[in-house]
């Protein structure tokens, strides 16, 4: 697929100020080059989503690149309505309350990982905790360190009742995951349609995140597309592998399915039986290799954490900046309006 080519624009003699017919033809073209561009942005990035191997979704790499790309997913939707110089007071009624819903419900999402990436971040403390104290190696030591590793194990089992709340939060994104009808605009028919791209991205990686944290494969949602879409196949392929990957893992009884958490709870589960009664490990080796194991991959998954954290917090911010953009320029009928408030969203007199 190559990159879509903006339509040459001639503009005839007379005032270059004067805003041309909307019957005319290039009014036209340019929606329609800019929302062809705006998809092939959205292919490329499902493309890149998509797993060289199912066990891969199954870590905070995986969740971070995920994360980014919705990040530039929702940016693309910004710079969109910037382009399309496309105020919100010409917005149909029903957009504006589709938006409403779904930003609210993004919020609720974006908070529930956030409990259960801090709930994880605190873990780290326990893990943190035994280490120190393996490195005196004393038997009132070890007795502490194999009590934080215990609890760090019941910590990763409990269940987060704001993940559990997630399977509801996520079908009612489904129902207003529709592609509109749009009259008389050619503008907000593009619009509606890449605002479709987005949401169906949106509710993909936010079930894909919720079933992984949440370890319930029920938060997998498989989402039916429009075939209009240049992006169907793209979707249906990440879909098909990403969802049937998590389930064929699920199906086996894993525990943790995290792939940065298993790396850690093999480790513990090796090293508990080793001074669980506070003796000092008859394998020394065994021992030193295990707690130099535990210190490396107890901080790959502090750094995973602090990673998926922050741009889970940014599109947090993204989602809110833009709900609050929106109801002050409805407020404010004299200007136009771009509900995705950043570096591409400039305001304009009219």
């Amino acid at each position: 697929m190559g990159q879509p080519k903006e339509p040459h624009h001639t503009r005839p003699f007379g005032n270059p100020f004067k805003k041309t017919s909307s019957k005319g033809s290039q009014l036209s073209q340019r929606p329609l080059y800019l929302l062809n561009a705006f998809e092939f942005a959205l292919t490329a990035r499902l493309q890149k989503l998509n797993p060289k191997d199912k066990h891969d979704v199954l870590s905070l790499a995986w969740m971070v690149l995920a994360m980014e790309s919705l990040c530039e997913t929702h940016n693309g939707i910004k710079t969109l309505i910037t382009e399309l110089d496309l105020p919100v007071t010409g917005w149909d009624e029903k957009w504006i309350d589709v938006y409403m819903d779904i930003s609210v419900k993004l919020l609720d999402i974006c908070n529930a990982l956030s409990s259960e990436l801090l709930r994880l971040n605190q873990g780290h403390l326990l893990l943190q905790c035994a280490l120190h104290n393996l490195e005196s190696n004393t038997s009132e030591k070890l007795v502490r360190a194999c009590s934080s590793l215990d609890s760090w194990r019941q910590n990763i089992g409990a269940k987060n009742p704001r993940l559990e709340n997630c399977k509801s939060i996520l079908e009612g994104l489904v129902d207003s995951v529709s592609l509109p009808k749009v009259k008389n605009s050619a503008k907000g028919k593009v619009l509606m349609q890449a605002m479709y791209g987005a949401k169906i991205q949106t509710v993909f990686v936010c079930s894909v995140a919720a079933a992984v944290f949440s370890g319930d494969s029920n938060n997998l949602l498989d989402l039916d597309v429009a075939k209009t879409t240049t992006w169907a196949q793209a979707f249906s392929d990440l879909q098909t592998n990403v969802n049937g990957g998590i389930r064929d893992i699920f199906s086996h009884g894993k525990f943790p399915v995290l792939k940065e958490l298993d790396e850690v709870y093999t480790v513990v589960k090796n090293l508990c039986p080793m001074i669980q009664d506070g003796k000092r490990p008859i394998e020394v080796e065994d021992f030193s290799n295990s707690f130099s194991d535990l210190g490396r991959r107890a901080e790959k998954l502090a750094q995973g954490l602090d990673f998926l954290t922050k741009v889970v917090d940014g599109f947090f911010k993204m989602v809110l900046s833009g709900r609050d953009a929106l109801l002050c320029d409805l407020r404010a009928p004299d200007t136009l309006a771009d509900p995705f408030p950043g570096s591409n969203g400039k305001r304009f007199v009219r």
